[in-house]
């Protein structure tokens, strides 16, 4: 702690301890709102109404045990019923909402903690389990098993997310590390090449072979450091930057961006050791020859080659393997961007309606949220507006239930194909999100509580259940872990994303606000959807929150527009696109100017053959032939054996694709034309250049 003590154990009685209320908060928390932790100590915060006092402060390191987020304020558990109300999580058995942290004993392994927690983890469901949950469902409820996991490196949803991400990219940023480092090296050893005869002479007027190693030492170490100092600050502004793209206006992510020593201290030897390695190539080389070679002429003295052809093809092949890695990547994002989602994206805004913290008494929400609709309904700029539980693409409001179609396929109590993603909607829902209507009605006002219960469904669970058949007339029966509720299907609309655009359209019921079969408590958060008439739809907000907050201002709204959640459900597949791509760049980049140096440094080395060869006969066409065989050489190795590494490790990343085999022809094809166009044109240049060479002129400074 920086100031302040801990919790104790009285202070996580409900309602509070022995000294009220009590938080503690974070030190960026404690520095923003009072300038000094120890300010903090003692000073009354309060948190949706309810007064808590201070009584710690965290430490400046400790951001929470979640990565990805952080926080300002911490309470007991005991005083979430002060912030919730009648809608307290702890009164409320079936829903999950706990991480659960423990601390080994000295010297106690997670295994032996995971088999001593299993020996008391029965009575510990039993102890937790609804009164009311259906039989089958209770016993699967406490068929479960704890499972203890190091928690080391914390906890993280998004990990989950984005760790193979993330690893793809590392691997990525290696391979680009190395063409960095080959470039490096061929162009160190053309300099060494060129430098050998200066440093025979060195050597032949007295200087010691020590000398001149500290010379290069010297030279290669100011590149080390200069290129290492710029890349650190690039790698700072490019992290922030990072992590600004895994954040949306309603999901802020946190990281440490603290630089981490030891990547820098690798990245920094591996730059290091090829520029010190290859930079006193020539010290080496040079000490090889006799002083008195310093005494032959230029020409006799010119390189006879850099021996970095296979530098060049690994850049090459290297490089083959990044571009088509983005190709792949940048498709994907592409798929899932241009996809048919079923709905009418650009034209609805979302407003993310909590009723937790309101006076409303659950009986009544559903009743709240129609006047809000109509109310919304009659604003000018409005098509339609309507209510739902669930918005497409929230995987945080899924609900999934058994589902069973009378005269359908009979449901095996084990297969999850049978089970069917369920949404409560409001009346109009369909017609505001643009969703068709393809048989039957839609919900209507008259789908009160007490009238008999309806159901609509799309496509695929008439597919699924009834083999296409006409699904209008038909009873489904949905079994939820409280109770189980039959309905009749008055309606089939089309199919939609529900859940995730890279997932299949899953089998889905949809049934009316007004004949709610789940407790009350699934609609005190719900989503009330607004299409407008023309324009973006991000300016009706203003309106439609004077609208909601004259119905009831004691609601807590998020606005956002429907396009927007679709987009955010990309930032995985867009920052990974981005990254393969600038990174495959910089790739192609690199190999074009190591072929470049190359084939410019051959050139020159072969200047005086060259201007034998054109004054002799040799046309300019049968030079530039002549330099671009080799190239040509080179840049075909290099292809061929990329595409053969490409299609082995294609494999690794076939489960971050979408609607695209891992082993893609046309994607491959098209980097090997890419990168064959950039590598010709880099050794064109100077080959173009030695076309042009004067013989008169070459042999005459000879």
């Amino acid at each position: 702690m920086a100031a302040g003590r801990l919790f104790g154990e009285p202070d996580d009685a409900r309602g509070g301890g022995p000294d009220g209320a009590v938080v503690v908060v974070s030190y960026a928390f404690s520095k923003q709102r009072f300038g000094d932790p120890s300010a903090a100590i003692g000073r009354t915060l309060t948190l949706d109404g309810v007064a808590f006092t201070i009584m710690g402060v965290t430490s400046p390191e400790f951001f929470g045990p979640e990565v990805g987020r952080t926080f300002d304020v911490i309470v007991p558990f005991g005083t979430e019923p002060l912030l919730r109300g009648r809608e307290s999580r702890l009164d409320r058995r079936v829903t999950g909402w706990l991480w659960i942290l423990a601390r080994l004993k000295a010297g106690q392994t997670i295994q032996e903690a995971t088999t001593d927690l299993r020996r008391v983890q029965r009575p510990i469901w039993e102890a937790t389990v609804g009164s009311n949950v259906r039989p089958e469902y209770r016993e699967q409820y406490l068929g479960e098993s704890f499972a203890l996991v190091p928690a080391a490196t914390g906890l993280s949803i998004l990990r989950d997310q984005y760790q193979q991400a993330l690893l793809a990219t590392m691997v990525v940023v290696a391979l680009v590390l190395l063409i960095a480092c080959a470039n490096i090296a061929n162009l160190l050893i053309a300099r060494a090449s060129a430098r050998e005869h200066e440093l025979i002479v060195r050597l032949a007027l007295g200087a010691s072979r020590w000398r001149i190693a500290r010379q290069l030492l010297a030279e290669s170490a100011v590149l080390a450091v200069v290129g290492s100092a710029c890349g650190l600050l690039v790698a700072e502004w490019g992290s922030r930057l990072l992590v600004r793209q895994l954040s949306t206006r309603t999901d802020t992510v946190f990281l440490d961006l603290t630089l981490d020593w030891r990547f820098l201290l690798f990245t920094v030897a591996v730059a290091g050791v090829t520029a010190l390695l290859f930079g006193t190539t020539p010290a080496l080389s040079a000490s090889r020859h006799e002083p008195s070679a310093a005494l032959r002429t230029s020409a006799q003295l010119a390189p006879r080659g850099l021996g970095s052809n296979w530098i060049v093809v690994a850049q090459v092949a290297l490089s083959l393997l990044l571009i088509v890695a983005a190709g792949l990547f940048i498709r994907t994002f592409s798929a899932l961007a241009s996809r048919h989602v079923g709905f009418d994206k650009d034209r609805v805004l979302v407003v993310d309606l909590d009723s937790r913290r309101t006076t409303i008494a659950p009986a009544q929400r559903a009743q709240t949220y129609e006047r809000l609709r109509q109310s919304v309904r009659a604003l000018p700029g409005v098509n339609d507006a309507a209510v739902s539980a669930v918005t497409p693409v929230d995987p945080a409001g899924a609900i999934v239930l058994r589902a069973e179609v009378s005269g359908g396929t009979p449901v095996p109590a084990t297969l999850e194909r049978f089970n069917a993603f369920t949404n409560v909607v409001s009346p109009g829902w369909f017609h505001t999100l643009g969703v068709p209507l393809l048989a039957g009605r839609d919900f209507t006002d008259a789908d009160a509580q007490e009238a008999p219960q309806v159901a609509i469904v799309n496509e695929t669970l008439a597919r699924q259940f009834l083999m296409d058949e006409n699904p209008i007339g038909h009873t489904i029966t949905l079994t939820a872990p409280a109770r189980r509720v039959s309905m009749e299907i008055i309606g089939l609309v089309a199919d939609a994303v529900y859940l995730s655009l890279r997932e299949t359209i899953p089998a889905t019921v949809y049934t009316p606000i007004n004949q709610l079969y789940m407790p009350p408590s699934t609609i005190d958060t719900v989503s009330l959807s607004v299409r407008g008439t023309a324009g973006a739809p991000a300016t009706l907000a203003k309106s439609v929150t004077t609208a909601i907050s004259d119905v009831n201002p004691e609601l807590t709204l998020t606005i956002r527009p429907l396009a927007d959640q679709l987009d955010a459900s990309l930032r995985r597949e867009r920052i990974v696109a981005e990254l393969s791509g600038f990174f495959g760049a910089l790739a192609l980049l690199l190999a074009g100017l190591g072929i470049y140096g190359v084939t410019a440094y051959v050139v020159a080395c072969r200047r005086v053959e060259i201007g034998i060869r054109m004054a002799i006969g040799a046309a300019p066409a049968k030079v530039l032939t002549l330099v671009l065989s080799r190239v040509s050489f080179l840049i075909a190795s290099g292809v061929i054996i990329g595409a053969g590494i490409s299609l082995w490790a294609s494999k690794f990343i076939a489960s971050l694709l979408y609607d695209l085999e891992p082993r893609d022809p046309a994607t491959l094809f098209g980097a090997a034309l890419v990168l064959s166009a950039v590598g010709g044109l880099a050794g064109w240049l100077p080959a173009w250049r030695a076309s042009r060479t004067d013989p008169a002129e070459v042999l005459r400074v000879e």
